[in-house]
């Protein structure tokens, strides 16, 4: 395969070698670059065949001209940046010297997904505690441990030390590590827990009993009014999107999550999800207040 440039954009020629999938084809042009770091240049939308925008299964064949609106980033390009100005938007929940908790607010990212990108609880934490930026499986973590959706508040986890980020990685891998949130939700729940599993389809999951893994949430009804309740939710896998998707199986998506059938609160922008509490495995037990945009959205629907 030829390769030019054009600033920053990279054209790739195929060839007879490299024709099949797209995907494959360029991952043979960058091997250092990992898999992630691959999916996310088709997400963006920044790999072309000719004109045409690709998807990660498409074909290519030997003369194909591959465009990339930019080389795959790699390695420390990728680590979060130190954004104080994101840390003034944590509240510190827990500061030891193997670990740190945070609760972030709704709208905040857990992790930059771009080279640069501020604004996140990882370029937070890097700020304060910059030993969390060089620790995670993925560059990218700055030693979380497990992340929350952009809209969802609440509790996050950064380990401290490679030690502690193999412990609290297995330990939410074994469910040792228990979570509740509390979800604004349309109506009431018709069940008491969930176990429907789950599958990802891009940036949202579905319940495939095929193809899906297991997923495990039990809810219990906190507060109720006409058309809303306040729901706790236990979940006992960590599965993307796991609450989200479960709350609107069992017939009470969140309030606000159009992604899920959920309907907005008029005068009160986003989904209503908080991760509310976590237990670790030493017994240490963590609680993040509600913010103000969720007691105020619990006053608009009755269940202030």
């Amino acid at each position: 395969m030829s390769e030019s440039s054009s600033e920053t954009a990279v054209k790739l020629e195929v060839a007879a070698a490299e024709a099949g999938r797209v995907d494959k084809a360029i991952a043979k042009r960058f091997p250092e670059a990992g898999r992630r770091a691959l999916a996310r240049l088709f997400a963006d939308g920044a790999v072309k065949i000719g004109a045409k925008r690709a998807a990660k299964g498409d074909f290519v064949a030997a003369g194909d001209v591959i465009t990339l609106a930019h080389a795959p980033l790699t390695g420390d390009a990728l680590r979060p940046l130190p954004d104080p100005a994101a840390l003034a938007l944590l509240d510190v929940l827990l500061e030891r010297a193997d670990l740190v908790a945070v609760s972030k607010p709704a709208g905040m990212p857990s992790q930059p997904l771009r080279a640069g990108e501020l604004g996140t609880a990882a370029n937070a934490i890097a700020a304060r505690w910059p030993e969390c930026a060089e620790l995670g499986d993925d560059v990218r973590d700055g030693g979380l441990v497990h992340r929350l959706d952009g809209g969802t508040s609440g509790i996050l986890i950064a380990a401290r030390t490679e030690v502690e980020y193999r412990a609290l990685r297995e330990a939410f891998g074994a469910g040792k590590i228990a979570k509740t949130y509390l979800a604004i939700v349309h109506g009431r729940p018709v069940a008491s827990e969930c176990e429907a599993a789950l599958a990802q389809r891009g940036d949202h999951v579905v319940v495939d009993v095929v193809q899906g893994l297991s997923a495990h949430t039990t809810f219990t009804v906190e507060r109720t009014a006409a058309d809303y309740a306040l729901v706790r939710c236990a979940a006992h896998t960590g599965r993307m999107h796991q609450v989200r998707a479960h709350l609107a199986h069992v017939a009470s998506p969140i309030a606000g999550d159009t992604r899920y059938g959920g309907f907005d609160v008029p005068d009160h922008p986003g989904f209503f999800l908080h991760a509310a509490t976590l237990t670790l495995p030493d017994g240490t037990a963590l609680d993040a207040t509600l913010p103000a945009r969720f007691t105020a959205a619990l006053v608009a629907c009755g269940l202030g």
